[in-house]
């Protein structure tokens, strides 16, 4: 378990199914964080400072910040291993919505800009942020070994993963957590 594994998904795809899995393969799993640290969220740099240094704590990171840095984390972790968690773009929409109404956070505010800290009235744009960020994410590892795209809804999504991080099947159901958000 030396590599590091991190979950790129945004917020609201499984990310806490996905942090649930990864522990209970025994991983030390960080995430979310700096959500409402203003200060770290100022800049693409200041949240990455923050963000490196917690990696020698942990194993795998799941939620934010981690889906706002990958292109950086590529580059720093060539041997690791990258997990997109994706959901119906539509359903993923309302979840926010549902889970963030109209809270803001400096997290949020970096993501899709500092007018639209918050999913109401911004629909569309929160919309696009996470196609664009999907298409992104799939385009630059499209047929590299150390990604995944998974849907933790889907029937297969545990043994997909726990084979892709090279552990043995399992007929354990994926563990789903805030399955009504």
């Amino acid at each position: 378990m030396s590599d590091k594994i991190f979950g790129i998904g945004f917020h609201k795809t499984g990310t806490k199914s996905l942090a649930a899995a990864l522990t209970q393969l025994g991983y030390r799993v960080h995430g979310p964080g700096w959500t409402r640290d203003a200060q770290a969220c100022a800049s693409q740099d200041s949240l990455l400072r923050a963000a490196l240094a917690v990696i020698d704590d942990y194993d795998a990171f799941q939620d934010n910040p981690w889906p706002v840095l990958w292109r950086d984390l590529v580059e720093m972790f060539p041997h690791a291993r990258f997990i997109l968690t994706l959901r119906d773009p539509q359903v993923w929409l309302d979840s926010a919505c549902r889970y963030f109404g109209a809270e803001t956070t400096p997290m949020r505010a970096l993501i899709y800009g500092p007018d639209a800290a918050s999913p109401l009235n911004n629909e569309q744009r929160y919309l696009e942020r996470y196609e664009q960020h999907n298409r992104d994410v799939m385009a630059y590892f499209a047929g590299r070994e150390n990604f995944l795209a998974l849907d933790v809804a889907s029937r297969d999504a545990h043994n997909r993963l726990r084979l892709f991080l090279g552990h043995s099947a399992t007929d354990q159901p994926f563990p789903h957590l805030n399955q009504n958000s």
